[in-house]
């Protein structure tokens, strides 16, 4: 899919540089640096969720407290 975006001259001319570097296209360096940024979006939600559920008790602690209400 085509998109248009307004990036500064300088900042192409960075890019062109860098893609001339690494014997790739413009578009592959954008692709990338996308691809880059959108995972390490999805990485600060997985962080963000880790443990929320036993936050102040650890998890082995709360699965014995409800597996004794089992035991009557």
């Amino acid at each position: 899919m085509r998109v248009s975006v307004d990036i500064p001259k300088a900042q192409v001319e960075e890019l062109d540089r860098l893609a001339k570097r690494q014997q790739v296209s413009r578009a592959a360096i954008i692709r990338k640096a996308v691809e880059d940024m959108l995972d390490s979006q999805m990485v600060d939600v997985v962080k963000a969720g880790f443990g929320l559920w036993g936050r102040g008790e650890d998890g082995l602690s709360t699965q014995r407290k409800l597996r004794s209400e089992w035991e009557g």
